[in-house]
Parts: structure tokens; C-alpha cells; sequence
């Protein structure tokens, strides 16, 4: 059998199972099956595959029909330009927290805190792109913070990065202070969970995804404790479910942040929550 005829039955399998972009999610698992990047696909489809091969595709696009994702099943996942190491200990990085991204690296800083971090790929990613600065992340879960410490050996960024294991700012020092602040936290309500695709639902960790209330309660506490750690005019920006951008706003308005604005992600969606620092940090 060919590459060309396994990837035809192998989409027609997947789109059976449901999977929505079946035909790319065959391609990607017979890359890794191949071991070659998926960009050189087109020309290796056309050959033999050998029983080695065709084995573990199968078996990949067995996995996969029951809607495991496919950054589970290869280990990785593309965000910002740079592929990360991905367990089922840490959220999937999406496309849609690029937005994130983008507006943290809009302005200039020079200390960068991520609460919450999990794989890394924000705080990663925002460090790769500004060589001056340094940042901190924490997280609760520890395998969590053994995979962000990974992706951080894996991009070179050891030195600038650290990794605290603790809730929010729980792990800082009294004296940490930072001019931007970012997180991607838990803000799917409880009562959302069972709407969610098999592959987030039965596969991410369940305390990164929900606050098992409302949706919020991670917004609430970080507003309540983080300005202590920001510098005059810091920066901090959270990504927020699309229905969300009025409350979260509300609750750092409250906390005594400024000037908080709703970002839309590409799509149009509310899926940033900005505000600033105006007073001065405790000490």
C-alpha cells in the first residue's frame, strides 16, 4: 500500500469518527509515522510504505478516531513560529492565544510574569521574540512545569526563564515586581464542560481548563493579588472565554487596574482582557 492509498482511507476513517479536518490530521500522523516533516509529504505519499510505517499510521489514526488530539499523539504542537513539547499535563497551545502574544510583545518591557504557565508557550514565546528581557512562570501542576522546563532547554531560553511551582503569585518573592503580566487561565465554567469537544474534554487537564464555578474565580484572584507585584504603568493582559471581556474587564476595573480593554482574536471573537497599573506597588 502507498502512502497516497493510506492517507484516502485513513481520512475516511477519521472523518467517520467525526474528526472535522480529518484530511490534514491523516497527513500530520503519516508524517510522524514516516518520521519527515510534513512539508515533504507530497513527495513521499507516492512510495511503499513498509509494514513499520503502515502499523504505527494505523495505529495513530486508530488513536485519533477516538478523538485523541493529535499533539498527543506526536508529541507536539506548532505556536508563534516554534513547535512545543505537549503532554496531556498541559493545555494544547491554540492559535487563538497568538493574540495574546502579539499585543504583549506591542509594547516594550523588560520582566515578564506568566501565571498559569503550562507548557510555557506564552512566556516562551514572548522571550524569543524580545531578547533583552527575563520572566518568570508558575503553576500549580508540577508535570506541568517539568514541560515548560523542556520547552525552555529546547529553545535555548534556560537563562531567562524560571519556572516556580505554586498558585498564581503564590511562588514570588515580596520584592518581585514585573512590567508585564500575562495568563492564560481556567475560564470555562463547570456548567460548559460537557459542550466541549472529545479532545479537550476527555484529554486536557480538567484544572486548567475549568474553575469547576463560574468561570471567573481565576480573574478574581489574580486581580486581588497581582498589582502588588506590577511596576508603575505595567501591562497585564488575560485571555478570556468570548462571552467574558465585560466581566473580567468589571473585575479589574474594581481592583483598581486601568484603562481595561477587550482585544478580538482574528476571528473576531473577545479573547484578550488589558488593563494597566497606574498606581504605585507595595512594598
Amino acid at each position: 500500500m502507498t502512502g497516497t492509498e493510506a492517507l484516502a482511507r485513513a481520512t475516511r476513517r477519521l472523518a467517520e469518527a467525526g474528526v472535522a479536518e480529518a484530511a490534514r490530521d491523516a497527513r500530520r500522523l503519516l508524517a510522524h509515522a514516516l518520521d519527515i516533516a510534513p512539508g515533504r509529504l507530497s513527495l513521499a505519499a507516492p512510495e511503499p510504505l513498509t509494514e513499520l510505517a503502515r502499523g504505527q499510521f494505523e495505529r495513530l489514526v486508530e488513536a485519533r478516531a477516538s478523538r485523541v488530539p493529535v499533539s498527543h499523539l506526536t508529541g507536539t504542537r506548532s505556536f508563534w513560529g516554534r513547535d512545543f513539547r505537549v503532554t496531556p499535563d498541559v493545555l494544547d497551545p491554540r492559535p487563538e492565544t497568538e493574540t495574546l502574544v502579539a499585543e504583549a510583545l506591542s509594547a516594550s518591557f523588560t520582566r515578564v510574569l506568566d501565571l498559569g504557565t503550562g507548557s510555557g508557550c506564552i512566556l516562551l514565546s514572548i522571550l524569543a521574540e524580545a531578547p533583552e528581557a527575563t520572566g518568570l512562570g508558575t503553576d500549580i501542576s508540577g508535570p506541568a512545569l517539568a514541560v515548560a522546563r523542556e520547552n525552555s532547554a529546547r529553545l535555548g531560553l534556560e537563562g531567562r526563564a524560571e519556572l516556580r511551582e505554586g498558585t498564581w503569585v503564590g511562588p514570588l518573592a515580596a520584592d518581585d515586581r514585573f512590567d508585564l503580566v500575562v495568563s492564560n487561565p481556567p475560564y470555562i465554567a463547570a456548567a460548559e464542560m460537557a459542550g466541549l469537544a472529545p479532545e479537550v474534554r476527555n484529554h486536557e487537564p480538567p484544572a486548567a481548563l475549568t474553575d469547576n464555578g463560574d468561570g471567573l474565580s481565576a480573574y478574581r484572584a489574580i486581580a486581588a493579588a497581582v498589582p502588588g507585584h506590577m511596576t508603575p504603568g505595567a501591562r497585564i493582559l488575560v485571555e478570556i472565554g468570548e462571552s467574558q471581556g465585560e466581566a473580567v474587564a468589571r473585575i479589574f476595573a474594581t481592583a483598581g487596574l486601568t484603562e481595561p480593554r477587550i482585544l478580538p482574536d482574528l476571528d473576531g471573537r473577545d479573547r484578550v482582557v488589558m488593563a494597566t497599573n497606574a498606581g504605585i506597588a507595595s512594598n
